[in-house]
């Protein structure tokens, strides 16, 4: 049976969901997540900023039961250890996070590592590590990010001409903008508020694919 490679795998999302547990208001993140899959979201990354690692393993393997059999992969922000701990499919390490050949002997061969980057630099550095797929942005300015000035679509640009891993941009990145990032070469986008504070995520999440089918830079 052919097993597609880890970068393989990554190459066919196109909306890549990210929790964000302050715009929940008072819906579970497992019916949130549920409606962004419904939609078309491709993975799942868990962030939660304040909550502790025993916190988020339960939150992990609450939403592994659901990802699983859909066959969506869950990534973990910044924790190699809740992610091992959980039985997650990854993890994704921003500048400051561990090094990826670490991370690779906690999680082994099989889960998928990422990189945030924010210049052509820390891209092309995350290419020659050897990490699955690298997070580019912010695109756009985002609270989520906000001592990040925000790097625009001319990144997006440079990483879809010289970059062969596969890569998220991100940032920002709602159904208003949608459009100018996939034209700009992004096959893949990371949406946090324009789906977690959707009062409709499953909709949120069909137009955004919509728009980014359309793709147009203007």
């Amino acid at each position: 049976m052919f097993m597609p490679s880890r970068k393989e795998r990554c190459q066919n999302w196109k909306l890549y969901a990210i929790t964000d547990p302050a715009g929940l208001e008072n819906r579970s993140l497992v019916e949130v997540v549920r409606a962004a899959i419904e939609g078309g979201a491709d993975v799942i990354q868990l962030r939660d900023k304040t909550a502790t690692d025993e916190q988020m393993i339960g939150q992990a393997r609450q939403l592994l039961e659901m990802t699983r059999p859909a066959g969506i992969p869950l990534i973990i922000n910044d924790r190699p250890e809740v992610a091992q701990k959980a039985g997650a499919d990854g993890v994704h390490l921003g500048q400051e996070d561990l090094d990826l050949e670490s991370a690779r002997r906690l999680l082994g061969e099989g889960a998928l590592i990422g990189r945030s980057t924010h210049s052509r630099e820390q891209a092309l550095r995350a290419q020659a590590e050897g990490f699955d797929y690298i997070g580019v942005g912010p695109v756009f300015q985002t609270p989520t990010k906000p001592s990040y000035e925000p790097v625009g679509l001319d990144l997006v640009r440079f990483v879809s001409q010289n970059i062969r891993v596969p890569f998220v941009a991100i940032g920002g990145i709602d159904e208003t903008n949608v459009g100018r990032v996939s034209g700009a070469g992004a096959r893949t986008v990371a949406v946090v508020r324009a789906l977690m504070r959707a009062e409709d995520p499953k909709e949120a999440a069909r137009n955004i694919l919509k728009k980014m089918e359309r793709g147009d830079e203007k």
